[in-house]
């Protein structure tokens, strides 16, 4: 007989999840600062729109490549120490981009943050994965996600506005932040004994990726993460500024503009996402939340008007915010509380870094060829299939359910 779930209102945050969401928001806010400059900056050093757009992919590229030495990492050293170095690594690989002095000088240091970005995003991942109760799992990674886009929401209109200093400032005001976020962890984190009373290593068995892809779950979080990734921290990043300069006046301002009202989009949305997710199950805000903000998304492309433009950044991240703590809550679902399942976030989080990879590229391709009609319709496309692998899912529920 399974033990009776407690009630989620009686339930507590635990201390380090805590820790990691104030640390999130840190992260979060520094990153926003250069995402509007970022494919801008690129392009001063005289590059095409696809170029500037892999400024973004390499970003991924690297994180694809380390993290499954990532999941080994923190498999071998726990969470804590992982996370601290890898906020560390990058927020060197940041300053040094602000000192870049041609496109593959900020090539080189662009890609080498993303070494440090899969140890950070895998180990909290994990850490959340094992110590967020079941009962308000949804509730939680509603809560990281949401610490994160508060940080964006303040992070691109200060950038955007900071564009007008050069290029070059924001680069230094977001590694002092990832330092600052480090302290954070290190302070806090590291000297505060985890629930599970382990030592340096983890004794929990770790789930194998091969057994993870018998979970229908799971293989569809796969197809949806790949589309996540394409969309939302591809094409969105990387292609949004460029548009809005090439097609309205102010464009820089009105990129930071816009990338600070999709994490406002976001921020509502996830006032109700969490809940909605373990009362209701995985699977429906993902086809819903996925559906509407590829959809606005591909709108995009066709905003002649900077209210239109506006206003379709608002829903594409109220979509995307609804969905993205229920495909996390689920991913954590199929690891559960017993297994170190940081080879199947790692698998996960690769999905997802291969559509930020491509999607920048092929999007910048067929935006140089075709427009950037075509190049935010495609992404719509990829977005929509993302959703449909979820279709044929059971619905699914929190384990405790």
């Amino acid at each position: 007989m399974s033990t009776p779930s407690r009630a989620p209102e009686t339930l507590t945050i635990p201390r380090e999840i805590k820790v990691l969401i104030a640390a999130a928001f840190v992260i979060a806010l520094g990153f926003g600062l250069i995402a509007p400059i970022l494919p801008q900056f690129a392009k001063s050093f005289d590059v095409g729109v696809a170029a500037a757009g892999f400024i973004v992919s390499v970003f991924a590229l690297t994180r694809l490549a380390f993290a499954p030495v990532s999941g080994r990492l923190t498999s071998a050293l726990s969470e804590p120490p992982v996370y601290v170095g890898g906020v560390l690594i990058v927020a060197v690989s940041t300053i040094l981009c602000g000192f870049a002095q041609d496109y593959t000088q900020l090539l080189v240091f662009r890609a080498a943050g993303g070494l440090g970005s899969t140890m950070f995003t895998v180990s909290a991942m994990s850490l959340i994965a094992r110590l967020a109760p079941p009962e308000i799992r949804g509730r939680i990674s509603g809560y990281y996600a949401g610490s994160f886009l508060i940080g964006n929401i303040v992070g691109p209109v200060v950038g955007g506005f900071l564009a007008v200093f050069g290029y070059r400032l924001p680069f230094f005001i977001y590694g002092g932040a990832l330092i600052v976020a480090a302290a954070i962890v290190y302070l806090s984190l590291l000297g505060v004994r985890s629930s599970a009373k382990r030592g340096p290593r983890d004794s929990r068995p770790a789930m194998l990726f091969t057994e993870a892809l018998r979970s229908r779950v799971y293989r569809a979080a796969l197809v949806s993460g790949f589309a996540n990734g394409w969309s939302n921290f591809g094409v969105r990043v990387a292609l949004v500024p460029l548009f809005a300069a090439q097609a309205f006046d102010d464009g820089a301002a009105l990129a930071g503009l816009s990338l600070g009202l999709f994490a406002i989009g976001n921020a509502v949305a996830l006032t109700v996402a969490g809940r909605v997710t373990d009362r209701h199950g995985r699977r429906m805000p993902v086809l819903v939340g996925l559906t509407i903000g590829s959809l606005a998304l591909a709108g995009i492309g066709l905003a002649d008007h900077e209210v239109l433009f506006i206003a379709l950044s608002i829903i594409a991240g109220a979509g995307i915010g609804f969905m993205n703590p229920a495909q996390q809550a689920a991913v954590a679902d199929v690891i559960g509380r017993d297994h170190n399942g940081g080879k199947v976030m790692a698998g996960f989080q690769m999905a997802t870094d291969s559509g930020a990879i491509l999607g920048p590229v092929v999007a910048g391709l067929i935006a140089d060829s075709w427009g950037f009609g075509w190049a935010f319709g495609i992404t719509g496309v990829v977005g929509l299939v993302g959703a449909a692998a979820w279709w044929t899912v059971p619905r699914t529920l929190p384990e405790h359910r």
